[in-house]
């Protein structure tokens, strides 16, 4: 297994393991659109996105933001998102050496904390994301949606 940061070169592998994150997700805008979101994330120093190679092909991913911040010394914080296996490969560390490539640049990028959030319910999860690290009960997470169009 290899981990390593995504390259420009890596979007559409990117894409298609996105098909496991979720069972339904809304509809992908027009290629260009895509692709002008992946140069602007690859052009900001707040963006990382790490991928878990097995061979040629990418198997698992994640991301981490880095947003400034005026408290705590204007140390940043991070946010992790998008943690991803592909199906086939689940529970062979990926994720976790993901997770922890994640923290080591948090930490050396100066946060003071990393959030993580995940819809999941079931216990084989929580636990999982506990044993990278991440304390469960350290904080309480609300989440906001915009107002629905329909109608």
């Amino acid at each position: 297994m290899k981990t390593r940061k995504l390259l420009e070169t890596d979007l559409p592998a990117l894409l298609d393991l996105y098909k496991h994150l979720h069972e339904t997700d809304d509809p992908r805008p027009a290629p260009v659109v895509v692709e002008a979101v992946w140069q602007e994330i690859l052009a900001s120093r707040h963006f990382h996105y790490f991928g878990g190679f097995e061979g040629a092909e990418l198997v698992s991913s994640c991301n981490l933001t880095l947003i400034p911040n005026l408290t705590r010394g204007c140390r940043p914080y991070g946010v992790i998102e998008n943690v991803v296996s592909h199906a086939a490969y689940r529970g062979r560390g990926y994720a976790k050496d993901l997770l922890a490539q994640a923290l080591d640049t948090a930490w050396a990028a100066g946060c003071y904390k990393v959030m993580l959030m995940t819809g999941r319910k079931d216990e084989a999860t929580l636990k999982f994301y506990e044993s990278a690290g991440f304390d469960r009960h350290g904080k309480q997470a609300f989440i906001a949606k915009p107002p629905s169009k329909a109608g």
